[in-house]
């Protein structure tokens, strides 16, 4: 991979570039996370966000050390940081759609079981 850095400038270029972006949106996370933790049920949302983001970081910090050793190594441990990342994040989604779906059966047993008990009268005066 070394000499496919050296043989192809768009490419360090690129990896670079990723690199800056991955921090940014890692610090991010920190921070969404940290402000989430301030409550005790944020904070079961908060801490995956942090962690995720923490491993955004790493893998920017490798990937940057990769740019600057050529050692493949490097590459190896940022392309693993951002698998966990990944990771985090699919479980995350996954986590939310089920809650959003358990949500929605909520309000609709809500509503079928208050329904009943609407006088709909109440809303034609004679």
């Amino acid at each position: 991979m070394s000499e496919l850095l050296s043989s192809i400038p768009m490419l360090r270029t690129t990896v670079s570039k990723l690199s800056s972006d991955m921090r940014f949106v890692g610090m991010f996370y920190i921070i969404i996370g940290a402000l989430y933790s301030i409550t005790i049920i944020g904070a079961i949302m908060g801490i995956p966000l942090i962690i995720s983001g923490l491993r955004l970081r790493e893998s920017s910090d490798s990937f940057s050390s990769f740019l600057l050793s050529s050692d493949n190594n490097m590459l190896e441990r940022a392309l693993e940081r951002q698998s966990r990342f990944f990771f985090i994040q699919k479980i995350f989604i996954i986590i939310t759609l089920v809650v959003m779906v358990l949500y929605i059966i909520a309000i609709i047993v809500l509503i079928i079981t208050f329904l009943p008990y609407i006088n709909s009268d109440m809303y034609y005066s004679t």
